[in-house]
């Protein structure tokens, strides 16, 4: 069922934002190759996560529920031996499905990682093709270069040197770091041509550091990997989701009175966690202080940026476009295009629904705002960012949102959160 969103002048009150969906899932695989036992605090809990908890509870891993931790009883090394071939399902969770991918090349078995409609659309190949490079055997089991795949474990990655182009996604690099500790020789990976979304490669080097493996890099440019032992940090805490909280910021920027946001951290580790810096460009009113980030409503102007670095969050920046004076530019966002939808051809439909005057070229969108918004029924795509950015323009007109359930992949209580705050 489509779900209505009455024009609302106003959003107000405090909101906590759940965990973040990236660090969520790489500390969970983390936490199983360490030696030691984790307790994660602050863990998202949604259809992403839950999918690669799954995963991993298939795969005979140990991971219990106490009070508000996750507890998980590391391996001490890689994951172990399976004697029957495994089909896991993974949906449309790239932060699991490529992640897994590496790490059963490191295990013992045959395994089949499958996955959503859409996912089987999404490449994989950089990824597989740098595995293969090292001595693993995966293999497609439909269209190569995309999922299903078949992974034959036998129980490790050799050394060597592999190739990782970083244009696609940050996903394939993140998969390949995260594995390569537990090679049986050294690694380096060489990345040609720019990398996308370059603090997401960040986070995920922080993390191994978290978890007492050091990695020696040239910038984004090359890698180098040795063998090492993850060692459980005991307890860890997960980071309020940067890329959830970009759509309280912007609404706040737009019809903000008393807007509070109270967890967001004063320094992170994500790349949208600078959202609010974007939206400060534009000439949102944003403060933060001990009791958290106030948003007040702003006069916002349109802006040309580059937001390679965030492209999850550009989506919101799109949506807030329509609220602002003037044409906004944002450049940088090819990886747009195989994402959970081609959310590039998607966001200028529904933009145009709207009554917005679009442009796109093969990395970018311009966004000129009409005098005044029309409502319109937006499509999701089957994409939860769609259902969760549009839901702002609720402040212009009234809308519905197709499939809203569709935000069960992040943030599955956001539209209950959202109407609390614009006083449904």
């Amino acid at each position: 069922m489509p779900l209505h969103l009455a024009h609302h002048a106003r959003i107000s009150g405090e909101v906590r934002i759940p965990g973040s969906k990236s660090l969520t899932n790489r500390a969970l695989l983390l936490a199983v190759f360490a030696k030691g036992t984790t307790r994660l605090f602050g863990t998202l809990k949604s259809e992403d996560t839950d999918l690669m908890r799954a995963a991993l509870r298939q795969l005979g891993v140990d991971i219990k529920e106490e009070g508000d931790a996750l507890v998980i009883h590391g391996q001490g090394g890689a994951l172990g031996e399976k004697d029957a071939q495994e089909t896991l399902y993974l949906g449309l969770a790239g932060t699991a499905y490529r992640p897994l991918t590496a790490a059963l090349t490191l295990a013992r078995g045959t395994y089949v990682l499958e996955g959503s409609a859409r996912m089987r659309e999404r490449p994989i190949a950089p990824l597989v093709d740098a595995l293969r490079a090292l001595g693993a055997d995966v293999s497609y089991l439909k269209t190569a270069g995309f999922p299903p795949v078949k992974v034959t474990g036998t129980g490790g990655l050799q050394g060597g040197v592999a190739v990782m182009p970083g244009a696609l996604s940050s996903q394939f690099l993140t998969s390949l770091l995260i594995a390569a500790p537990l090679a049986s020789g050294e690694i380096r990976v060489d990345v040609p041509g720019e990398q996308v979304s370059k603090p997401y490669i960040d986070m995920t080097i922080g993390m191994l550091v978290d978890f007492g493996v050091a990695i020696e890099r040239d910038g984004y440019r090359a890698y180098l990997v040795s063998p090492s032992a993850y060692i459980s940090p005991g307890d860890y805490a997960i980071e309020a989701d940067a890329s959830s909280a970009s759509y309280f910021l912007a609404a706040g920027a737009i019809a903000g009175e008393g807007l509070r946001i109270r967890n967001l951290p004063a320094q992170s580790v994500q790349g949208d966690a600078a959202f609010a810096d974007t939206l400060k460009a534009m000439g949102a009113n944003i403060v933060s202080d001990d009791q958290g980030t106030r948003i007040s409503r702003s006069a916002l102007k349109g802006i040309d940026i580059d937001l390679n670095h965030m492209p999850d969050a550009a989506m919101t920046l799109a949506v807030t476009a329509l609220f602002a004076t003037g044409t906004t530019r944002i450049r940088g966002i090819s990886t747009w295009r195989i994402k959970e939808t081609d959310r590039l051809k998607a966001m200028q439909s529904e933009l145009t629904k709207l009554g917005a005057n679009t442009r796109t070229t093969d990395d970018s969108i311009e966004i000129t705002p009409p005098k005044t918004l029309r409502p319109a029924r937006i499509r999701t795509y089957g994409d939860h960012r769609m259902a969760m950015c549009f839901s702002l323009a609720c402040f212009g007109t009234e809308v519905e949102i197709e499939d809203p359930q569709v935000v069960e992949k992040t943030f599955p209580e956001y539209f209950e959160v959202f109407e609390r705050l614009v006083g449904i």
